[in-house]
């Protein structure tokens, strides 16, 4: 086994590397749902308010959910004493089990049948996923105390985190495209089955070697007490639903592709200037951050992205400025994504200092939630404005409804001169400009995050035992 490069790591090698490797898989399963079941539903038929109001409903399931496993996660006692690993044993099985149950829909069913099994089966993966998520985040908590080889550690699975999505994009625009034309089913259990091989040996590699001074039992309204009372929480999550959830070209990628610009493989592209800037990011940023504050480089970011996509919009009859203007957009973009869910941790641990709870079941579940909150906004808000402007998924031929459920079956029947140009405008405005507006609402309320790093670290001290009460006062930069 190799030593570690900074002796104050508590990891080794092996066990970052099986962490990294989980991040792949599960950002494999991730990005499926997130950037290609918009595009499933339309080929389905399925009319796009309809199923985006089934999106939002199955989170009213969502919220209940992430509240009763945060609970859960905090309460149960495993007799290996582990809290996290047995957790993540059971996601790494069902998470990519129900990936595959939203995508083997059956063609020829009814509207009606298709919504039914689509509700049923987004309920379980996002049952699954929380499950998938929640411990994944803890267990960094428990790996290491260290405030710096978190935030190294959490920024350098950005790069396994963004292969993985990047693997997804190729291999679903691949098959689905009109040379390969497998369908949405065999390439969700190709996905699943690569994910659940990548995610297993964080369970058997990991460590939980760091256990909190407070193990007590904490019941359903105390936590709940806890997430009210820990307001950089509240406003950093508030913030990203706004962001992420405003984001609805991640699930429009494929259509504004076809019909904007003629060729659904062109996403393949738009994929890789979204995800590259990242891979690069999460190399850049732990040297970045050793010498900048995160929280000060994540809002220079944030600033530098809202201004940036205002030069994507005029873009729409050039490939060539969409490609540079877009590239531009996704470089301050790539910092945000690496540094995104650094923020948790930091968040726990002043939960657990200022009101002495430790709830990184209850944290965690808030970001989990976060984030599967803000993918449902993002694809129903996508699908839900489609509607508004008129946005066909339905073709009648020679008064004949057209079987449509594959690019190649679009390109068949001309299904870009049958859009109207309000529903190919439509598109474009969905695409461009609504993540303007969710980032530069959360840009403000990201403006009163006030959390940063060498004051996490005395609380995440105090936490462990290292140091007094008394210490952490004193060497704290403000009273909190």
């Amino acid at each position: 086994m190799k030593p570690n490069k900074n002796p104050l790591w508590q990891t080794d090698s092996v066990e970052r590397k099986s962490y990294y490797s989980y991040f792949f898989g599960q950002n494999m399963i991730y990005n499926m749902l997130a950037a290609y079941l918009t595009t499933f539903l339309v080929f389905q038929g399925i009319d796009p308010v309809k199923s985006g109001v089934v999106v939002m409903a199955v989170k009213v399931w969502d919220a209940v959910n992430d509240a009763i496993f945060g609970v859960i996660f905090d309460k149960i006692q495993f007799k290996n004493k582990q809290k996290y690993i047995p957790w993540l044993k059971i996601a790494c099985v069902l998470t990519p089990i129900s990936t595959v149950a939203v995508f083997i829909m059956p063609n020829a069913a009814s509207e009606t049948v298709k919504l039914i099994w689509f509700a049923v089966a987004y309920i379980l993966w996002d049952t699954a996923y929380t499950i998938c998520d929640v411990p994944a985040f803890g267990i960094i908590t428990s790996m290491t105390s260290n405030v710096e080889e978190r935030n190294t550690i959490l920024s350098l699975k950005g790069i396994s985190g963004g292969a993985g999505s990047a693997i997804t994009t190729v291999l679903v625009t691949v098959f689905i495209g009109q040379k390969i034309n497998i369908g949405y089913g065999p390439t969700s259990i190709i996905v699943a089955v690569v994910a659940a091989a990548t995610m297993f040996p964080v369970c058997f590699k990991c460590k939980e070697r760091n256990k909190s001074i407070d193990e007590e039992q904490f019941t359903v309204r105390r936590m709940l007490k806890y997430v009210v009372s820990n307001k950089y929480l509240l406003i950093y999550y508030l913030g990203y639903i706004f962001y992420s959830g405003a984001q609805t070209y991640n699930s429009l990628h494929l259509l504004t592709a076809y019909y904007i610009f003629g060729n659904e493989q062109l996403s393949l592209i738009v994929g890789a200037i979204a995800i590259v800037p990242q891979l690069v990011m999460a190399l850049c940023v732990p040297k970045l951050i050793r010498r900048m504050d995160k929280t000060k480089l994540f809002m220079i970011s944030a600033l530098a992205a809202t201004v940036l996509s205002l030069l994507v919009v005029p873009t729409q009859n050039s490939l060539v400025l969409f490609i540079i203007t877009f590239t531009l957009r996704s470089i301050p973009l790539g910092v945000i994504g690496v540094l995104s869910f650094t923020f948790t941790p930091d968040c726990a641990e002043y939960g657990q200092y200022t009101t002495g709870t430790d709830a990184k079941g209850i944290t965690f579940a808030i970001q989990t939630f976060a984030v599967k909150l803000a993918a449902a906004i993002s694809g129903s808000l996508g699908l839900i404005l489609l509607g508004f402007f008129s946005f066909k998924t339905k073709f009648i031929i020679d008064g004949v409804e057209a079987e449509v459920s594959t690019f190649a079956d679009l390109q068949a029947i001309d299904a870009i001169s049958q859009q109207s140009a309000e529903a190919l405008k439509g598109l474009w405005f969905t695409y461009n400009v609504v993540p303007i507006i969710g980032l530069a609402i959360a840009l403000i309320l990201w403006a009163f995050y006030k959390l940063n790093d060498k004051d996490v670290q005395i609380m995440a001290d105090y936490n462990v035992g290292k140091i007094t009460r008394e210490e952490a006062e004193s060497k704290l930069s403000r009273k909190y």
